[in-house]
Formats: C-alpha cells, structure tokens, sequence
C-alpha cells in the first residue's frame, strides 16, 4: 500500500472528524504540524504528502525519489513548488470551490459587524447598560442600511458571484471586475475597470487570488480612490492589501472600516499595522472553518488521492 503523510492536519481536522476513508487508502501517518526542518524527515518513503500550509520546496521534493503525488488541503497551492513538482514528475491536486458559501457567509457576517454593531449591542446589555436606559431601545454605535448601497466585486470567481448574491439579497447594487469578464453579464451584475469599482463603491470585497499582479492590489494609490466612509473586505489573502496603506486610511477615518478574514503573514506579526484599530475588525482566518465546509475538503483529498491510485487523477494544477 503507498504512504500518506498529512504534514499539517490540525487545521482541517482538529479532531472532529473522521481520517479513516483517507487511511483505507494506504499506509497514513498524520501529524498536527511540521515545522520546516521536519518536513524531510517526516515526508521519507511517501508517495503521496499531504499539505495545508506547510511549504514543499525544490530541495524537498528533489530529496524524496519516491514521491508521486502532493495533495493541498486548500484551493490555492503557493506552498508547492510547482515547477520542482512538474520537473520531477510529481502530480499536484488542490481542491476548487469547497468553500464558497463559506467564504460568502463569512464575508456578510464581517460587513453585518460593521453595520449593525450586534456584538457591542449585546456586551451592553450584558453589562446592564440597556437596563439603566431612559428608552425603550439603546444604541451605543452607529447602524445604517445597506439596501441601496453599492457593493464592488475584485474577483468574480465562484466566491465572488455567491458573494454577489448575498448582497442582492440585501438590496445592494453590484459592479464587479474579472480579469476576462463573461460575454453575458449575470443579472444585476455591471462589469468594469478596477479603478470604477474604487471610485464608485460604497464596499469593496476582495476575492482574487494572491499572484505577483494582484499584491498589494489595494494600495494608497487606489484607497485614495475610494469614496469618503466606504469600507473594505477580504476574505482572501492578506497580501492584496498594502496594510499600512488601510492601516493610515482608517486611523485619519479617510474610510469608514475595514472587515479582514486574512493578513499578510499568519499568525499575524505583534506590529501588523492594523491590529488595535477600532474601525478594523479581524477574524482569524476562519472563513473556510466550519465543520461542514472541513468536510467536504476532506472528502475531495480523499476522493483526488482515489483518483490519482486508480491512475485518472483529479484537480491537478501542474
């Protein structure tokens, strides 16, 4: 049977579900996390690794003869060395699309904080505040309506479009920008330049990937585009945004806040500019974490692993 090494599990799976239809498929070996200088040690004798986060670079994969396949436990698959795996005949796979309603939700969940302020509201009340109230109501933060708003859309892959779709639903008007848009536009759903999308939107919500042309996509240049009070979202990747660029726009209230799912480095450095700002809210890069959506990127490794042993491999990117 071939060896399986998961070289950072943890993530995926912190215990709440199930390796066993990954381990019928060979001998598998699973570990919560490799720091690099176990990378080689732990990855000897495997044919197939298994990765999240933990980088296979060209001096890896030219020391393991016996490996065949890489699997990434994610959409994107910058960890891998793909032109090393492609050189040394190594099939890599990742797993498309099972995080879009996820990633949608959680995008609306950062924009719902910004808007309605749910959390601040309920710590008040829990801290008796409404019950010390002359009114009948108690509003300790500003809220506002995003009906009417307009949403702009950096990223029109299938996160983008369901993201597109939950602010239809709230009413919003949606321009977005795709490198090569469709020939026919989904309804409701305007199609322009980068810079329209920065002048004209009241939000802007990023989903594109992380490639030398999209770093530091949003950058002062561009934030001084944006409309007074707009606000930013990316549940993406941290490096789109030049952080100390959206760091100085939020502290001058040049934009009204900022909603990020994601960093430049991870776990953040003490001194990331926009750690400790009052108008930026910042979940851990969880958008992708609920038990279900860890799942379903289980079964698809799985199922790309079955693939690749029955010699029809499945989601290769190299």
């Amino acid at each position: 049977m071939p060896k399986i090494v998961v070289l950072d599990g943890y993530t995926t799976n912190p215990g709440d579900l199930s390796w066993e239809p990954l381990a019928a498929l060979g001998e598998l070996e699973t570990y919560d996390r490799t720091p690099r200088a176990d990378v080689l040690a732990r990855s000897q004798g495997a044919s197939i690794l298994l990765s999240n986060k933990t980088f296979l670079h060209a001096e890896h994969i030219a020391q393991l003869p016996e490996l065949q396949y890489i699997g990434v436990f994610a959409t994107g698959y910058n960890v891998i060395d793909i032109d090393a795996a492609r050189e040394h005949g190594v099939v890599v796979c990742n797993v498309p699309h099972y995080s879009t309603e996820a990633v949608a939700q959680h995008t609306m969940a950062l924009l719902l904080r910004i808007s309605n302020h749910v959390a601040p509201h309920s710590d008040a009340v829990h801290q008796g505040k409404w019950q010390r109230s002359k009114d009948f109501c108690f509003i300790n933060h500003p809220m506002f309506e995003l009906q009417g708003l307009t949403m702009g859309i950096i990223g029109y892959g299938s996160i983008g479009a369901a993201t597109a779709r939950c602010a239809q639903a709230f009413g919003m008007n949606i321009l977005a920008y795709k490198r090569t848009p469709p020939k026919t536009s989904p309804a409701g759903v305007t199609f322009v330049d980068i810079e329209q999308i920065f002048r004209e939107s009241d939000i802007i919500s990023l989903h594109c990937p992380l490639t030398p042309a999209t770093e530091k996509l949003v950058n002062a240049e561009r934030i001084a585009l944006m409309k007074e009070n707009a606000i930013l979202l990316n549940t993406s990747r941290g490096g789109l945004v030049d952080e100390n660029a959206l760091a100085h726009a939020l502290r001058e209230k040049r934009l009204y806040a900022a909603g990020v799912d994601v960093l430049s480095s991870e776990p953040p450095k003490a001194d990331n500019p926009l750690i400790g700002l009052e108008n930026c809210y910042i979940t851990p890069h969880i958008a992708w974490a609920a038990r279900e959506t860890r799942q379903r990127l289980l079964n698809v490794v799985t199922d790309n692993v079955r693939a690749f042993l029955n010699g029809k491999p499945q989601n290769v990117v190299n």
